[in-house]
């Protein structure tokens, strides 16, 4: 793979029965790729958690996985309301979700710690009223 893979999906934020389609998908290419199963978990877990976020938190967003021979990058972004204490949103247990997303079973207050638990690196950008973007970088041994 001289060139970069680049995939695109946007997240609905409207429809948690569609939350994870875009990691599943991902998934699904990796592996006919050839990838290390550990990579391709580590990459399913992070952007599952991601496009629930957004659709809990943010009405949807957008999804960009980028794969080279070294690394997988994947950047969520969402025109939500932001996180306004991003050191309290990383801490395990925290949620900021609704009752009636608790009672879905969603909101656990685990889905930074885990992007953050399964990825190499991360950074995230928030500004409040605006949005939010994370970049998580898997490297591939």
């Amino acid at each position: 793979m001289s060139e970069p893979l680049v995939f695109h999906y946007e997240v609905d934020g409207s429809d948690f029965t569609s939350a994870g389609t875009a990691s599943v998908t991902v998934k699904k290419e990796l592996r006919q790729l050839g990838l290390p199963a550990e990579v391709i978990k580590k990459l399913s877990i992070a952007m599952y958690e991601g496009e629930i976020n957004m659709v809990i938190h943010a009405n949807g967003g957008t999804a960009d996985v980028i794969v080279t021979e070294e690394y997988i990058d994947i950047i969520l972004k969402d025109q939500g309301p932001g996180i306004e204490d991003v050191d309290l949103a990383m801490q395990e247990g925290y949620s900021t979700a609704t009752a009636e997303i608790h009672s879905l079973g969603f909101g656990a207050g685990m889905g930074l710690p885990n992007m953050k638990r399964y990825s190499d690196e991360i950074a995230i950008e928030t500004e409040l009223n605006v949005g939010t973007t994370i970049r998580m970088r898997i490297y591939i041994r």
